[in-house]
């Protein structure tokens, strides 16, 4: 690892304490490097202010003239209550400025770029670019395509059953896995499930770790109709789209939630509500946690039907992005091939 990819990690790293906390706005991370020394770090804050870039100068320790930033987005060139990103930077005297990926913003779109090198400063582009779309994959889709990041999740046994015949499913995975299932949530900004699930479990779909009960995410309920006894607080299909009628397109539930400012969607089930995305190309990142259990076929499939009916070619392709084990279980995150 070379000495820009180090800190460029870092400030990646400080970026994803913001995700689930500051949307609509990106999740971004800025470390303040002198003579190989971290002298200053920040990370956008909840609500999307301050920006990452103007916490990290807030927190400088020494002079910042001559100063390397590295920054996990581009800073921000339009200007509102308080300067853009790319002028504090210049203002502040730092010398170089190694940035991640551009933003998709068409008020910023390279001009915060341009504006530091037309000021001297040296802007080096690119540097983990892949991890850092990773991260500002929902932000990008809802500038770019009008809707949010969606990932599913799934915990099932190793024959992919999600519960017994009954529909008896406390627990699967162990505690390692479920903990980390409710971190998942709370780098999301909604969570949605399907009226059979809410019918059959009525989840409180929380985050139920001591420190992050503040950062359960958006309830959103994916049905026909609305429910008698409809969860206070939730978003409804019904709701969000008044004008449509079911069965409601998810193109048109998505741009919704969009507007709404959501940029990162966790679709919980059940399994027919995680196949209606998969079918139409709409599921972008699979999490699925996997126990050492056998249920047998007499137990509910994790994913519905999906219409792969003759050929293998039929059946979506995931491509594996990270594996790791919780437990006595295994964790794979995977993207749409």
């Amino acid at each position: 690892m070379t000495v820009r990819t180090h800190f460029m990690d870092m400030a990646l790293r400080l970026g994803r304490r913001g995700l689930g906390r500051v949307a609509p706005n990106p999740a971004v991370g800025c470390v303040l490097v002198k003579e190989d020394r971290i002298i200053g770090r920040g990370w956008t804050q909840p609500g999307g202010r301050p920006h990452a870039e103007t916490q990290a100068l807030q927190s400088a320790v020494e002079n910042m003239a001559g100063a390397t930033a590295y920054v996990s987005l581009e800073p921000c060139a339009h200007q509102g209550a308080t300067p853009s990103c790319a002028t504090a930077l210049i203002d502040a005297g730092i010398a170089r400025v190694v940035v991640a990926m551009e933003d998709p913003d068409p008020r910023t779109a390279g001009q915060g770029v341009a504006r530091m090198r037309a000021a001297g400063l040296q802007v080096d582009l690119g540097i983990l670019a892949e991890q850092a779309q990773r991260d500002h994959q929902g932000f990008v889709l809802r500038l770019t395509r009008d809707r949010p990041l969606v990932s599913g999740k799934i915990a099932h046994s190793a024959d992919g059953r999600i519960a017994s015949a009954t529909g008896h499913s406390q627990w699967i995975t162990g505690s390692l896995a479920r903990a980390h299932g409710h971190a998942l949530r709370a780098h999301h900004d909604a969570i949605l499930i399907g009226g059979g699930t809410w019918r059959a479990d009525h989840p409180r779909l929380d985050c139920r770790l001591p420190g992050l009960a503040d950062r359960s995410p958006q309830k959103v309920l994916l049905s026909h109709g609305v429910p008698e006894d409809q969860p206070d607080g939730w978003w409804t299909s019904a709701g969000l789209l008044p004008d449509h009628q079911p069965p409601y397109d998810l193109d048109d539930l998505l741009a919704a939630l969009a507007r709404r400012g959501i940029t990162r969607l966790l679709v919980e089930g059940g399994a027919a509500t995680i196949a209606a995305f998969m079918r139409v190309g709409l599921m972008d990142r699979l999490y699925l946690y996997t126990a050492p259990k056998l249920i047998g076929e007499d137990g509910r499939a994790s994913v519905g039907a999906l219409g792969v009916r003759d050929v293998m070619a039929d059946a979506p392709y995931l491509k594996v992005i990270e594996t790791r084990t919780l437990g006595e279980d295994a964790l794979a995150v995977y993207e749409r091939g």
